[in-house]
């Protein structure tokens, strides 16, 4: 049975399709981040980054440096698009989108994460064997066929994204449509549309329409009855995010992954007319069995473990942060804060309020007012920079910070010396006050 979920042979239509709109998709991401200024805000323009904590060797490059960085990113995207030297470019692609994902959580995006994971997935992939520069350059690794476990790689990490996805809108601010509303209204001044969002029918469709697509989209796209019906609703609801929420290539992603889907017949008459189907349907068991079996369970449970590790953390995460990234949870919360950074020389005992703008942009300055770890991050860079003056200081953070609407509340003992305490990833920081949210 296991041998036969793995390593049955079939078409490798969808696969190879994917594997073009996946590099296609990679390159505009790359140098649609320079065009519209992504880079310019989030990498160039930034003193400093505020990076996953443990990552803080890895820093934007100097000067002009990183639009060549995301230009080359782009080359490699393209690369793969046409199948050229596709591990090394599909690996090259991994290693610097990475890179950049880890070095900065001013806009962290769990799209950001998801691309992070397939490129890294795709690098083992035989998604060359077929329309490629490389079987053009090398017939002998042309092939038809692939084995099943290709396609159940991606059934299954979607299956796990759209799952938690669901169950993490399964509370009260977004059921009672306080959060659903908070993003529309931020969308009131879109031309043509914006009046349009502010109808509370548009909240609940959101709200509702976000829990069931979410929880039944790849149970319903795997059903034959029901897969056409449900490819139509995810074309609706991937351009309703494109266009209302404007994040990226998510939504093209999302509509790309739905050719694992469908016949392979459907497939390869559609985009590769050419191209014989394979019907054979046999079971080649390859070597590599034992390690793809390890690594795969190693792999899966690692994803379905990380989005439930805020539950062995005290409090809610939409107060504390422990736990919400890397978790599936997209556009849950809004949180605005009012915070405040006073240094203390210990020499002088000569107390200093910092001036957030003198040090940070205000999309960090953002992320600075109301998330802990980004919090704590700072009090950590002032301490060093002052260091370099020959002064020890002290940080302490006054922060008020508002969930969802709630009225500010006191985020961080504020006589705590912030510079002075360890990060803890695996428990939670005792300088966070109690949420007073419900759980």
């Amino acid at each position: 049975m296991l041998n036969k979920f793995l390593f049955k042979q079939i078409d490798n239509s969808s696969l190879i399709v994917f594997r073009i709109i996946f590099g296609a998709l990679c390159f505009l991401e790359s140098v649609g981040a320079i065009f519209t200024g992504w880079v310019t805000r989030t990498l160039v323009e930034p003193k400093f980054t505020f990076n996953f904590i443990g990552f803080e060797f890895l820093q934007p490059l100097p000067g002009n440096w990183m639009y060549v960085y995301y230009t080359v990113m782009g080359v490699f995207g393209l690369l793969i698009m046409l199948g050229y030297k596709y591990r090394l470019s599909m690996l090259a692609f991994t290693l610097m989108w990475s890179c950049t994902y880890l070095m900065q959580k001013s806009s962290y995006n769990n799209h950001y994460y998801l691309l992070m994971l397939l490129s890294a997935i795709m690098v083992f992939l035989p998604a060359n064997r077929y329309a490629s520069l490389d079987v053009k350059i090398n017939p002998s690794i042309k092939q038809i066929s692939m084995p099943s476990w290709v396609k159940w790689v991606f059934v299954i990490q979607l299956f796990i994204l759209y799952t938690y996805a669901s169950i993490a809108k399964i509370y009260p601010d977004w059921l009672d449509l306080s959060v659903p509303k908070q993003l529309m209204a931020s969308k009131a001044n879109y031309m043509i549309i914006g009046d349009l969002l502010q109808y509370k029918f548009i909240a609940q469709l959101i709200a509702y329409g976000g829990i069931l697509y979410d929880g039944l989209v790849i149970p319903l796209l795997l059903y034959k009855p029901t897969r056409k019906y449900m490819f139509v609703a995810s074309i609706f609801f991937h351009l309703f995010n494109s266009i209302v929420f404007q994040v990226g290539i998510f939504p093209y992603l999302a509509l790309a992954f739905s050719l694992f889907f469908f016949e392979p017949e459907k497939i390869k008459n559609l985009f590769l007319k050419n191209k014989p189907l394979y019907t054979k349907a046999e079971i080649i068991v390859k070597g590599y069995k034992p390690i793809l079996v390890i690594i795969g369970v190693i792999y899966f449970t690692i994803q379905i473990a990380l989005p439930l590790r805020q539950h062995f953390f005290t409090d809610n995460v939409l107060w504390t942060e422990e736990g919400h990234r890397l978790s599936w949870r997209m556009m849950l919360r809004s949180k605005s804060g009012r915070t405040s950074y006073k240094i203390i020389d210990k020499a002088t005992n000569k107390p200093e309020f910092i001036v957030m703008s003198n040090y940070l942009t205000k999309k960090q300055i953002r992320s600075a007012s109301c998330k802990p770890d980004v919090i704590w991050q700072f009090a950590q860079h002032l301490k060093k920079e002052y260091a370099k003056k020959g002064k020890d200081i002290m940080v302490f953070v006054d922060a008020k910070v508002s969930v969802n609407g709630r009225p500010y509340r006191r985020l961080i003992d504020k006589n705590v010396d912030l510079a002075a305490v360890p990060w803890y990833w695996h428990k939670h920081s005792d300088w966070l006050l109690p949420s007073q949210l419900d759980k």
